[in-house]
């Protein structure tokens, strides 16, 4: 991959020499992942959407990831938990609990993708939302929302108003 340095001007930078597509993408992907680093807050499903769906949409199996955040809704960590086949990972209430709880979390956004390209959510995807929900509440954890990737499709849970904040 061809270095690329900011040019001053946020946004813009400079490359040396021709690039690929497979450059252009390899310089994206880094880029997203130094905006989705520790400390940066989390405002809303769209900030969080192209990051999840580069993440995650070119996957042949299903992964169960979560972004942690502090009161403020600033990242403290994002973890790939659970790994799958292609059309389901099990997800354990215990361990995300667990997770949230080493890291300190004050809130969640769940993330996952499905392989088939298609993101919207199954009833299968409704329960545990429901179930993670609950059970993070016991321990003070709110969730946010529940992102499902397709490819390069993101739905969000919450704009659909399937989770409900209270």
């Amino acid at each position: 991959m061809k270095p690329f340095k900011s040019s001053g001007k946020q946004g813009h930078y400079f490359v040396k020499g021709p690039v690929s597509s497979a450059d252009i993408i390899a310089m994206a992907k880094k880029l997203i992942n130094r905006q989705f680093s520790k400390g940066r807050v989390m405002d809303g499903a769209a900030s969080s959407k192209d990051f999840l769906a580069l993440k995650l949409g070119q996957l042949e199996h299903e992964a169960f990831c979560i972004i942690f955040l502090d009161t403020r809704h600033k990242i403290v960590a994002f973890e790939v938990l659970f790994r799958g086949t292609i059309n389901g990972a099990s997800v354990y209430p215990r361990e995300v609990v667990k997770e949230a709880l080493s890291v300190n979390a004050s809130a969640v956004i769940l993330a996952h993708n499905h392989p088939s390209g298609v993101p919207e959510p199954s009833q299968s995807d409704i329960n545990i939302t429901q179930q993670l929900k609950d059970v993070l509440a016991v321990v003070d954890v709110r969730v946010l929302d529940h992102i499902i990737v397709g490819g390069a499709r993101t739905v969000s849970m919450a704009e659909l108003g399937l989770i409900q904040q209270g």
